[in-house]
């Protein structure tokens, strides 16, 4: 089934080209299907990429997937038009009203800040505690899942001696979870991130399991025990060469960068990465999808949050 996003979202010629199944609203309003309700919250500078990335993991499965993208209003984005942003997404006063069946918080770069000193954290807080009641199941993704754990549960960040980047091997510790049914017994995910959570932090938390982790990148998956909330702290929607303009970037700025890791054949940045994390990371949002959203949610969408 496909994924219904607004008809002019730039997203939409990629996705076709592709061979997902984009549906526009026109011809979605003519079906009389329930579609699983998502709603995006973009915290992203590069909000067309980002949003791309996460359309093309959400319409890949047999569910119909209505996507609302949502932005911060007390957060001027500098890096997308006014129009784009106008056109396309909702502020939290225009969706705080609605109930929707799963919910993603992207991650965005402001991790060297204290999460107090992030200019719309107090929105985001208001967000996240919004999304306890009017969400069923949301994730998180790296900074969103270390803001998450922290607001949430009071797990704090900490500073990595050099920035985390590439591609690593991980696997299941808790090979029962259905999160991660279907994963290879070793799988691949980008990270891109100067900070991390700790395992002890976590383990602390009665209430928090940990899914599935790294020996180089630490721990990667944590969900709480309904799946209400689950946290990611790697990049698994990351395109092919999002990790090459990343590395091209900060080293055309002369900051201290090194090749990213298993990422380049040989370590070669002349020569076209190796995409190794595709699979994993449409199981991944699959599985978020079938088992955490769509299995579990009421059919009535305004029940959620009133039964736990």
């Amino acid at each position: 089934m496909p994924i219904r996003i607004p008809n002019d979202l730039p997203a939409a010629e990629i996705l076709h080209q592709e061979n997902i199944f984009v549906m526009p609203q026109t011809r979605a309003v003519t079906q009389d299907i329930r579609p699983l309700e998502i709603v995006l919250l973009n915290l992203m500078p590069t909000k067309i990429a980002t949003e791309t990335q996460f359309s093309r993991l959400l319409g890949n499965t047999p569910l119909q997937v209505h996507l609302e993208l949502m932005h911060t209003s007390s957060h001027k984005a500098k890096n997308i038009s006014q129009d784009h942003l106008l056109s396309f997404y909702k502020s939290f006063e225009e969706l705080k009203d609605r109930k929707f069946d799963g919910m993603v918080i992207t991650g965005a770069p402001v991790e060297h800040m204290a999460f107090e000193d992030v200019d719309y954290w107090q929105e985001l807080t208001e967000i996240m505690e919004w999304s306890k009641t009017n969400v069923h199941s949301t994730i998180h993704i790296c900074w969103g899942a270390q803001a998450g754990l922290y607001y949430h549960y009071g797990i704090q960040k900490h500073e990595l001696p050099e920035k985390l980047f590439g591609v690593f091997p991980h696997q299941a510790d808790y090979k029962r979870s259905i999160l991660m049914r279907g994963f290879d017994d070793i799988f691949w995910v980008p990270h891109s991130r100067h900070t991390t959570v700790l395992r002890e932090d976590i383990e602390a938390v009665p209430g928090l399991k940990i899914l599935a982790s790294s020996k180089e990148a630490g721990v990667y998956a944590v969900a709480n025990k309904k799946g209400r909330q689950i946290f990611i702290t790697g990049h698994s929607e990351y395109d092919p060469l999002t990790l090459k303009a990343e590395y091209d970037r900060d080293k055309n700025l002369g900051l201290p960068i090194h090749v990213p890791e298993n990422y380049f054949p040989n370590d070669d940045d002349t020569q076209e990465p190796i995409v190794r994390w595709r699979s994993s990371a449409n199981l991944l949002f699959s599985n978020w999808l079938n088992y955490f959203v769509y299995q579990t949610t009421p059919y009535d969408i305004t029940s959620i949050g009133k039964k736990e």
